[in-house]
């Protein structure tokens, strides 16, 4: 007995203990969630009006951790020690629904990694011709040494990719916080008129899927979950909560003061103004004040966290492509790796350097299925799995289902109009 209490009291110390292992781990995450999508994110929540907005701070933390909590935990339910995310779908839902699921699970990342490969070759081209006013180098030569130089930041270990993490999304939340603070001088009192209740129903029905993608660290839990498994053993669960607990807090902190101060320094007219211009708040921001120090951190903003982003989306596809490889084309576990760097590396610097406009597509096709993946099919799971069924009788599951059911009718609703 005495021994069975000393156990229990060493796992508790051992999760409530905080390491530098849990904050690398922090920033990574935060850098998946925080990409390009926060510079027009005040844009498309601000737009609802002051109350929806309201309601929608309300929830961001509860959609945020309860959803990445039961992705997270649905990757740790596998019997197999080292199972990925195709792995673990296959062993649950069967051969033929699980490689459907994985299959659907990298289209939904790989559309986000091509948009973000064209973003920041635009982003340091422009920075180059319009702040460092230099020539910018050929397209090609410009594109392709972006990518190389992310993919070989992955290749170099999970070491070498939480420190790029690291010295990346600490400037971008000080940027943030600062924007944030510089912008309250702006402020003005929103208009605190309550709207009729269809209007309002509506308008939060159709913010629920901006903010869930804007908070999405999906793409990197299945690596994040199995590094757990391999560091703390049986207390992975405990401790991918604890850290995700403590993410998704950082997160809304830094991201919904963020948008806060943008929305309450921009008229309801302006914020329109931007949606029509299809520019970000602090691209507007800076065309409409005339100030050089907005101007300039605003690329800086935007490479970082598309850079950040990049890097962690870049996780998800790998793993989830390098699976299907192996299991529909019999691969080795190295072929396949090397097949998928290659793959990968070659579709992105091809996009980036033909600079399509393909935001619309990816938003239709991946936003649906990544609701499903990140919301619905981890409670569907809690019914199926025997390992899962302790969750239950947990409020958390109809919770993050009903949200989950809610985003992907939104975002069907916003593609059929």
């Amino acid at each position: 007995m005495k021994d069975t209490k000393e156990m229990a009291h060493f796992s508790h110390v051992q999760i409530s203990n905080w390491t530098k292992h849990d904050t690398y781990w922090l920033l990574s995450l935060f850098g998946t969630a925080v990409g390009a999508g926060i510079l027009f994110l005040p844009i498309n929540i601000g737009l609802g009006g002051f109350w929806p907005l309201v309601l929608m701070v309300l929830l961001a933390f509860p959609m945020t951790y309860l959803s990445h909590r039961g992705l997270a935990r649905f990757v740790l339910s596998s019997r197999r020690p080292n199972a990925d995310f195709t792995d673990v779908v296959e062993e649950h839902f069967g051969q033929s629904a699980g490689r459907l699921i994985s299959l659907l699970y990298f289209l939904s990342i790989f559309p986000i990694l091509l948009i973000y490969g064209v973003g920041l070759t635009n982003t340091v081209d422009s920075f180059l011709v319009n702040q460092a006013q230099m020539v910018a180098p050929p397209r090609v030569l410009l594109s392709g040494g972006l990518v190389f130089a992310l993919i070989a930041i992955m290749l170099g270990g999970e070491k070498i990719m939480l420190r790029a993490f690291a010295v990346m999304v600490y400037p971008l939340a000080a940027i943030l916080l600062f924007l944030s603070l510089y912008l309250i001088p702006y402020w003005s009192v929103p208009s605190l008129v309550l709207p009729q209740t269809s209007d309002f129903l509506h308008t939060v029905w159709l913010a629920i899927p901006v903010v869930v993608f804007s908070f999405s660290h999906a793409a990197a839990i299945s690596s994040f979950a199995n590094v757990q498994r391999r560091h703390y053993g049986a207390l992975a669960d405990k401790k991918s909560e604890q850290i995700l607990r403590y993410t998704s807090l950082v997160l809304i902190l830094f991201v919904l003061l963020f948008v806060f101060s943008c929305v309450l320094a921009l008229s309801p007219e302006a914020l329109q103004e931007a949606k029509v211009q299809n520019i970000s708040v602090l691209t507007y921001l800076a065309n409409v004040t005339d100030n050089p120090f907005i101007a300039t951190l605003g690329p800086l903003v935007a490479f970082i966290a598309i850079t950040s982003s990049f890097l962690g989306h870049f996780l998800g596809a790998r793993e989830s492509l390098t699976g299907l490889l192996c299991k529909n084309f019999g691969l080795s576990l190295r072929l396949a790796g090397r097949l998928t760097i290659a793959i990968l590396f070659v579709t992105i610097w091809i996009v980036a350097i033909l600079n399509p406009s393909i935001l619309g597509m990816m938003e239709a096709f991946s936003g649906p299925v990544i609701a499903m993946i990140l919301f619905i099919m981890p409670m569907i799971a809690v019914f199926k799995v025997p390992s899962l069924a302790k969750y239950q009788q947990q409020m958390s599951t109809p919770f993050v289902m009903a949200i989950g059911l809610l985003a992907v009718s939104a975002l069907l609703y916003n593609l059929l109009n």
